[in-house]
């Protein structure tokens, strides 16, 4: 093959691999259903409804990178505060342990059930399910499909809404 035709080769290889990334990716997308009809005392206005639902959903697509990747870099600047502590703590525990874990088909029917007047806070309660998987060296030790109730509160940051506590609960 001549250099050209082999670095088109790789390229196209390149392609796809990337493409085949992508598409896994998204297929482990949380999906986020998020129903702002009942909070007050404010009521959430569209555009921060479609903000808290892109950040949710992005704060939990990283926590599950975090948590298969044994890295804490994924939870930065989306928790804060407790939910961060918590979070880092995890990553940390299960590092030190040589394992990992994945969420899998993650599904968030989540209600916003206080707004603050000032808009500096909103607490959602979130109905998530998935299957969760811990694993050791690559194989699943313990695999189960959960479904938990978890208290939210975000507050707004410079760019996003960021989860502050991310608690979860016997029930609402």
């Amino acid at each position: 093959m001549t250099g050209r035709k082999a670095s088109a080769g790789w390229s196209w290889m390149g392609l796809v691999i990337l493409l085949s990334a992508v598409n896994s990716t998204a297929a482990d997308t949380p999906q986020v259903v998020l129903n702002a009809s009942k909070a007050g005392p404010r009521a959430v206005e569209p555009l921060t409804e479609r903000s808290l639902l892109r950040d949710y959903r992005f704060a939990w697509s990283n926590l599950a990178l975090a948590l298969e990747s044994s890295s804490e870099a994924p939870l930065n600047g989306l928790f804060v505060g407790n939910a961060s502590r918590a979070l880092h703590q995890a990553v940390q525990s299960q590092e030190k342990n040589g394992l990992t874990s994945r969420y899998l088909h993650q599904s968030h029917k989540v209600e916003a059930v206080f707004y603050a007047p000032e808009g500096d806070v909103i607490e959602l309660h979130d109905l998530a399910e998935y299957d969760y998987e811990i694993l050791d060296a690559g194989r699943a030790i313990h695999q189960e499909h959960a479904i938990v109730h978890y208290v939210v509160l975000m507050t707004p940051s410079a760019d996003r809404w960021v989860v502050r506590q991310l608690q979860s609960v016997q029930q609402f």
